[in-house]
């Protein structure tokens, strides 16, 4: 199981950096504009801090994948990730628009992706739970 968590840890970490390229991107020097001051600035700094948290937890689970998957600590952490990834394949499966990605080849790879991923994250981070 650790070698699942190491892979986790991977992804995420590359996923943590990948949040760098969102605001030119999602053209948000131009699709923010219209918000206010507050709202602007709510939207980059929680990306900054939902990137930092992401990049945190694949740091994380590369660096102690071993106490994860084999302390009572370890466990409780994971079912806690495993919670919190089970709640975003919640909201990418029933939140989220499917406006957002039928259609569109790219958008709908990267749907099929993700919606993959944070399954995969839940069970994993589940199974040791519960192992």
């Amino acid at each position: 199981m650790e070698i699942h968590i190491q892979i986790i840890g991977s992804i995420l970490i590359l996923l943590a950096l990948v949040h760098i390229i969102f605001p030119k991107y999602f053209n948000w020097k131009l699709e923010l504009i219209n918000l206010s001051l507050i709202n602007r600035q709510m939207m980059t700094t929680h990306t900054f801090f939902i990137a930092l948290t992401v990049f945190l937890m694949g740091l994380l689970c590369i660096s102690q994948s071993h106490s994860l998957t084999s302390t009572d600590l370890g466990k409780t952490i994971c079912l806690g990730l495993g919670i919190f990834w089970l709640v975003r394949l919640f909201f990418q499966l029933f939140i989220y628009s499917a406006k957002l990605w039928k259609g569109k080849t790219f958008e709908t790879i990267i749907h099929i992706f993700f919606t993959l991923f944070w399954t995969y994250m839940s069970v994993v981070f589940m199974s040791v739970y519960y192992a």
